[in-house]
């Protein structure tokens, strides 16, 4: 009997969002071995076109980043078809707790992590949140 639960990772799209490439080339490495497809931006304006483009179903974002900032990236993504798309923060900029609460209320924010961070906990979120996700109509 099939899970319910259950989705391939094969049919499963993470946009991966940073600009530092040797982070961007870490986080491939981790999401492509638990078998999901990858699509990468380098900066804001790229990030925004590609999830508006390829409807990914989950999104990797640094806050730091050219052209739009993490935050803006947020408000952004909230503004359009993109709305529900679940997103985790990973960065490099240091947070204060105010500051960690406010991302933490952004209602697609699944998680946030200080860099460096585990790719094992990187890669156990996205199974455990892609696993809840409805299937997209395709």
């Amino acid at each position: 009997m099939e899970n319910p639960g259950f989705s391939n990772p094969a049919d499963k799209l993470v946009l991966i969002v940073d600009d530092d490439e040797s982070v961007r080339e870490l986080l491939e490495f981790v999401v492509k071995k638990e078998g999901f497809k990858i699509e990468k931006a380098a900066d804001g304006e790229e990030a925004l076109d590609k999830a508006r483009r390829n409807s990914p179903d989950i999104i990797l974002l640094d806050l730091m980043l050219p052209k739009f900032g993490g935050f803006e990236i947020l408000r952004e993504l909230q503004s359009d078809e993109t709305a529900n798309i679940p997103i985790i923060i990973i960065t490099g900029r240091y947070t204060d707790r105010s500051t960690s609460e406010m991302i933490r209320q952004e209602p697609n924010v699944k998680d946030f992590f200080e860099k460096p961070v585990k790719p094992q906990l990187i890669a156990a979120l996205l199974h455990k949140i892609l696993r809840t996700q409805p299937q997209k109509k395709g």
